[in-house]
């Protein structure tokens, strides 16, 4: 399937999705949304509604999905959906923009399947919290890092050392750890040194997935803990 299909087939469905969790989204909306063009988005509209998404047309306030039709709901608990909103904000405030993206994107398709009363309250749980930080998101690589660690790619990065040292590595993700002092750690197995070596995602200046598979380390976190790598 070609790429450009694939992600109108991927913008459909989060359009199904943020329609089913919005009771009014405007054209123009959804177009800087997905950053497509307006005339993309009508195309969009009628290709679902051939499909089947019963799909209302507000003159002049936007779309909407017809009074009854929801995908099942979730049965999270007021409990759950209350821990949801609380690692929002706590995301929200965090180092990497990549996972900000990711939960956000996440957390729109688990509200738009809660019940309405959870959702609700969950709602205005949101708009009463706040995490206050001083800290600024310092990289977005965590998310593309977490795919490769997954999908047993190597990857290739330019990193900068606390020296200044700029170094090209090609690294087999192991493991991702967040440190007392708010930093990701990427934890490979260097190429360079034959050696697992610890890199902090604020130092990659260039980080690229090859294609390049590996076998995965038999070696647990927890025995990887007992020799410890040292931070370069």
């Amino acid at each position: 399937m070609a790429d450009s299909e694939t992600k109108r087939l991927s913008r459909l469905v989060a359009i199904q999705t943020l329609l089913q969790s919005k009771q009014l989204t405007t054209a123009t909306e959804l177009a800087s949304r997905f950053s497509v063009s307006v005339r993309t988005i009508y195309r969009d509209m009628k290709t679902l509604e051939s499909a089947g998404v019963p799909i209302l047309t507000v003159e002049g306030r936007g779309y909407a999905l017809v009074e009854g039709y929801r995908l099942p709901p979730v049965s999270f608990t007021q409990a759950e959906a209350n821990a949801l909103i609380t690692v929002e904000h706590l995301i929200q405030a965090h180092q990497d923009t990549s996972l900000v993206q990711a939960y956000a994107q996440a957390l729109t398709k688990l509200r738009a399947v809660l019940r309405q009363p959870t959702q609700q309250k969950a709602d205005f749980l949101a708009s009463r919290m706040k995490v206050y930080t001083h800290t600024q998101p310092k990289s977005g690589h965590l998310a593309t890092l977490q795919n490769a660690l997954t999908a047993f790619l190597r990857v290739r990065i330019e990193y900068r050392a606390a020296s200044g040292e700029l170094s090209n590595r090609t690294l087999e993700p192991f493991a991702l750890l967040l440190s007392t002092q708010e930093n990701w750690l990427l934890v490979g197995w260097c190429g360079l040194r034959g050696a697992y070596r610890i890199f902090r995602l604020d130092r990659i200046e260039q980080l690229t997935v090859l294609t390049e598979t590996f076998t995965p380390h038999p070696l647990t976190l927890k025995q990887y803990f007992e020799t410890l790598g040292e931070i370069k």
